[in-house]
């Protein structure tokens, strides 16, 4: 214990309380600049990549340009599957899915006669692989024996009809639990059979702008409908490993073809934000290693100015574990600090922009602190590790030179 104290008062003494001040700021901006940003980003990316997100990350829907010629032709704007295996090779694609259109028509029937009330229209189903949906899938099943299919209707079919269509006409608007309640009659047409059956909305998706059903059920459909017709895609729906690669541009100019507005801006929006985060995290790290650097330099200084003395209580007995212990315990009473209130301030930031969060995005939930938390422990830990072994390979030099 004597050594610890005497070794105290030497800290005390030549190492400068300003030094102790410069290096606690730094790090604590550094450690704050990189935990906020993880948090951050943790916090704000499941309002773009949600499941019923617009900006679902590196998603698009891709379909060929309309013009003058192909309507005076009559030539359908599809996809063959030669054009989707030349998709499918682009280096920009990861995965490729068709929509695929019912070879049946469909008319929809609301109400009942004997209640004197009864809407009917003339409607069309799509279905797309079940991995590039956007919205829960717990209630999207159907087999051969059901009656009754599960559909995902677009959300701005809602939003037209409340905020358009109801409000000109004096009609209530609908909620999406109460649209869900209700069962619709279906009546199918195909060039060789006719089908009845009923139907329930499941869902509402904000990135798919089709009627959709299950795969199987179309498949199924078409099959038993229209076996002597073959459903060619009009649209294919691509996930991309970077929305922002302008070879995507490119080839969409170079063939003619073209995505929804929403699926740009949305590519783009994304990719720019991780970018911003990208940013953040690296100036944080620099800081956060200056900082590093300037405990570091102090220590070796304080080390320096202490070399007679070290050798001195090395000379008397005392081991090299000892002698380092006072500057282990520095370092790590500084960095604890600084990591305590750096969390204690991302807290703080949080506090404030979760709110602003959930104004913009009614369902939103915010996420944990895991990442942050980790993030802290792994900087802390390496700090640690580097000051030990600094610290220590600068007694043992001592040390070494003493016994030579």
């Amino acid at each position: 214990m004597k050594v610890n104290g005497l070794l105290y008062r030497l800290l005390s003494r030549h190492l400068h309380r300003g030094q102790l001040a410069g290096f606690v700021l730094a790090n604590l901006f550094g450690m704050t600049i990189v935990l906020a940003a993880v948090q951050f980003a943790s916090d704000i990316i499941p309002m773009f990549t949600g499941s019923d997100s617009f900006l679902k990350p590196g998603q698009m829907v891709m379909a060929k340009h309309v013009n003058t010629f192909r309507t005076l032709t009559g030539k359908a704007p599809t996809f063959s599957s030669e054009e989707i295996a030349d998709v499918r090779q682009q280096p920009f694609v990861s995965e490729v899915g068709t929509f695929t259109p019912s070879l049946f028509s469909v008319v929809a029937t609301l109400g009942s006669r004997k209640l004197g009330v009864e809407f009917s229209t003339e409607m069309f189903f799509e279905s797309v692989p079940d991995a590039f949906i956007d919205v829960d899938l717990s209630r999207w099943t159907w087999n051969k024996d059901s009656d009754e299919v599960p559909i995902i209707l677009p959300r701005n079919y809602l939003d037209l009809y409340n905020f358009g269509f109801a409000s000109s006409q004096g009609l209530p608007a609908l909620s999406e639990g109460l649209v869900s309640m209700v069962k619709i009659h279906f009546r199918l047409r195909g060039t060789s059979g006719y089908r009845e059956l009923s139907g329930r909305v499941v869902a509402f998706s904000k990135k798919l702008n089709t009627i959709l059903v299950p795969q199987a059920f179309m498949d199924e459909m078409n099959a038993t409908l229209s076996p002597d017709r073959k459903a060619e895609p009009s649209r294919l729906i691509l996930t991309v490993s970077n929305p922002a690669d302008e070879r995507i541009a490119t080839y969409l100019k170079e063939n003619n073809y073209e995505t929804e507005a929403s699926d740009a801006e949305a590519a783009r929006t994304a990719h720019f934000l991780r970018i911003i985060i990208s940013i953040v995290l690296a100036v944080g790290l620099v800081i956060s290693a200056l900082a590093f650097y300037v405990l570091l330099l102090s220590i070796f200084l304080l080390l320096q100015k202490n070399t007679e003395k070290m050798d001195t209580l090395l000379l008397i007995g005392y081991s090299p574990q000892a002698v380092a212990r006072p500057y282990h315990l520095l370092t790590i009473s500084l960095n604890t600090l600084v990591l305590i209130a750096s969390i204690v301030i991302v807290l703080l930031m949080r506090g404030y922009y979760l709110p602003l969060f959930g104004e913009l995005y009614p369902r939103y939930s915010a996420a944990n602190l895991t990442p942050t938390l980790l993030t802290g422990l792994a900087l802390y830990l390496l700090v640690m590790v580097l000051n030990y072994v600094a610290i220590r390979r600068k007694v043992l030099s001592v040390w070494h030179l003493h016994e030579h």
